[in-house]
């Protein structure tokens, strides 16, 4: 299902203009100075003219589509036009972003009417448009196909334009992010450079891996080399780069010149060129020899291709199309991998030198849900949600980052579990674009990143204090639209914290969160337990006790840890949680920790250690805890009998913290 952008339904739109044999001018964005820029104008006196005003017989597709259809126009969004070389490699994909491609053919129901699907924000938005394109003396400015008479990544970039407000907007971006509103993917970002994947072996073969497999399900990716560092500007502590620097990191418009935009775009002396974005076209590991010897030899290298979004500019080095280590590959080999010796942009080189010239990666994830799939398939869990101020602390959710823990908590927390012994989570923060506002001057993104926090295990309300908990990871921030974690969690329940870097910044984003099985990912919005009308003072609780217990010495006759298979049940007015089982030792190490909100203040926290012996569970001992306010204590204690409270002290020993407030919202 998709919503209609501005309310233009096409059908109805295109329906009516062929009934009265008119053709469709669109209000939402005219052919106009307004839909061009904002700031500086196109280099010459631009025309609007239909395709058909520009060749004989206009297609939206010539032979079908190709990553080699499209050429980068005048303006620089290189990033975009490398996107769409990569949506022209997958037909499941641009049959989605160019719905009823025949239909919207030109026939005898031509109207001058288009429409283009993206997935925006979490939400297929279709986007209507006319036809007619901006010329200059008869030619495109813009995005353009090799062959004349060929339209849709023209029109597809008109609608792209359409939605941020003009074609300047477009200016300076991210792959990732255009792939992303293609698709609907997860975007992960990697930076080479600084992961050192130009200098590890390891870490490329590693990551070739990952991309392979990447590319085999169906991914995206893309790569772009940075500039010199000289060429950064510094702005409000984040580094900053003008249009053309079109890598995973961030960047905020500034104007520059025409000749500060070719230094900047500038090709190396190995063909390749720097501050530019390169669509990737395929991974493969390309089998060395001739005849026979490729098999019995069986000696493979890691080979990656891409396109450079101009057309041409290609690299020059090994692998490139004419360099004498094609020899080394058997001609069945080279067929199957269409060689072709032209400079059409398109190039293949070895992984290495990619990963020593290249300094940034796109990585966009297709990623499967499906449940009737032989392909693993993710569990996904998607929130959005608003970074708003307030000036009650309790109300605000605009924090900032840890830098600020006086209001870090106040920002939105999504709880999630982990289930399994171990899993990969996922995380993925997009913010809304921004890109919109460029006509005001406020196009840029938010400086964002989050907070994944291992809570109790029994956690239901919302965190007002990190001192008693274990940050398993922190975001460096950016102003990137999106960002990206991989991290393998033990089991165990989470809290990921989205902010932006500094507090009472507001703004939208979209939290994604993929594990193997369900997370249970839900917003914590209450601060604490909620009394209902009837509820007597003495019902309400008093208290809330934060209780770790970290681990536990087991004392028995000899030393043997076989069968010994402890774990640790706490309980508290009727609720109990437990612990995951320790197998076969005397030491165990829990880091395990729960949360109680509890009105008998007279009665004990219990704290007991068991040994599940083939399902026969021993008793080991117990601790009883009073929990007084402001209590704060981490130590040893003996474990006792059952329901003893005399010194008549069992051989264990195990070790916890106790945290006690008699105000709900401390901990």
């Amino acid at each position: 299902m998709s919503v209609a952008y501005k309310d233009q339904l096409y059908a109805e739109l295109k329906k009516q203009h062929h009934h009265n044999r008119t053709l469709f001018e669109d209000p939402e964005f005219p052919a106009t100075n307004s839909s061009l820029y904002f700031h500086k104008p196109p280099p010459g006196v631009v025309q609007w003219k239909r395709p058909g005003e520009i060749c004989e017989n206009p297609h939206l597709f010539v032979e079908g589509i190709s990553s080699h259809d499209l050429n980068q126009g005048i303006v620089g969004n290189c990033w975009f036009v490398a996107a769409c070389s990569c949506l022209a490699l997958k037909p499941d994909l641009w049959e989605k972003v160019i719905p009823d491609w025949k239909e919207q053919e030109w026939d005898s129901n031509y109207a001058g009417i288009f429409h283009f699907r993206f997935w925006i924000f979490g939400q297929w938005t279709d986007v209507v448009i006319d036809d007619r394109l901006p010329t200059i003396n008869g030619r495109l400015i813009y995005c353009q196909s090799k062959q004349n008479n060929e339209f849709w990544s023209a029109l597809l970039e008109k609608a792209y334009a359409k939605l941020f407000g003009c074609y300047e907007s477009l200016v300076g971006g991210n792959t990732g992010d255009a792939v992303v509103d293609f698709s609907g993917a997860v975007a992960e970002a990697i930076d080479l450079q600084k992961e050192k994947y130009n200098e590890d072996k390891k870490k490329q073969d590693k990551l070739f891996g990952n991309l392979l497999k990447v590319w085999e399900h169906n991914g995206i990716i893309s790569s772009s080399i940075n500039v010199s560092d000289h060429l950064f500007l510094q702005a409000s502590s984040v580094y900053v780069s003008s249009e053309s620097l079109t890598t995973s990191k961030s960047y905020i418009f500034f104007e520059i010149s025409q000749t500060q935009e070719f230094e900047l775009e500038s090709r190396m002396d190995n063909g390749l060129v720097r501050g530019h974005a390169y669509s990737v076209t395929d991974v493969k590991r390309v089998s060395l020899g001739h005849g026979l010897q490729t098999y019995f030899k069986n000696e493979t290298i890691p080979l990656i291709r891409l396109r450079n979004p101009w057309g041409d500019s290609e690299w020059t080095g090994a692998w490139s199309d004419s360099s004498e280590e094609w020899s080394k590959v058997g001609d069945a080999e080279r067929s199957n991998l269409g060689i072709t010796v032209a400079d059409n942009g398109e190039f293949w080189m070895s992984f290495t030198d990619w990963c020593k010239n290249f300094t940034d990666v796109d990585i966009c994830h297709l990623m499967n849900t499906s449940l009737i799939s032989i392909r693993k398939n993710w569990n996904e869990k998607v929130h959005f949600g608003k970074w708003t101020r307030n000036s009650d602390p309790l109300l605000n959710r605009c924090g900032g980052c840890t830098n600020h823990m006086e209001t870090f908590l106040q920002n939105p927390q999504y709880l999630f579990d982990v289930t399994k012994e171990s899993d990969e989570v996922l995380t993925s923060l997009q913010q809304k674009d921004r890109r919109i506002y460029r006509k005001e001057g406020q196009g840029e993104n938010l400086s964002i990143g989050f907070t994944i926090v291992k809570v109790e295990v029994n956690r239901k309300y919302r965190l007002h204090k990190l001192e008693t908990l274990e940050i398993m990871h922190g975001f460096t921030y950016i102003n990137a639209r999106t960002v990206f974690k991989r991290i393998e969690l033990p089991q165990g329940r989470y809290v990921v914290i989205p902010t932006t870097y500094e507090p009472f910044i507001e703004g939208e984003f979209m939290l994604r969160i993929y594990t193997d099985v369900d997370n249970c990912c839900r917003e914590l919005v209450k601060d604490k337990p909620q009394p209902k009308s009837c509820t007597a003072p003495c019902e309400y609780p008093q208290l809330v006790t934060h209780i770790h217990v970290y681990r536990a010495e087991i004392g028995q006759q000899g030393d043997q840890a076989e069968g010994i298979n402890p774990y640790v049940i706490i309980s508290c007015e009727g609720q109990s949680v437990r612990s995951t089982t320790k197998k076969n030792t005397l030491t165990p190490v829990f880091e395990f920790s729960a949360i109680f909100y509890w009105k008998k203040v007279a009665e004990p926290i219990t704290v007991q250690l068991w040994s599940d012996d083939l399902g026969s569970d021993k008793f080991l001992g117990e601790v009883l805890l009073p929990g007084m306010p402001d209590d704060n204590s981490s130590r040893w204690y003996w474990l006792k009998n059952k329901g003893s409270k005399k010194a008549d002290n069992m051989p264990s020993i195990i070790a916890l913290r106790l945290v006690t407030s008699n105000e709900l919202t401390a901990l």
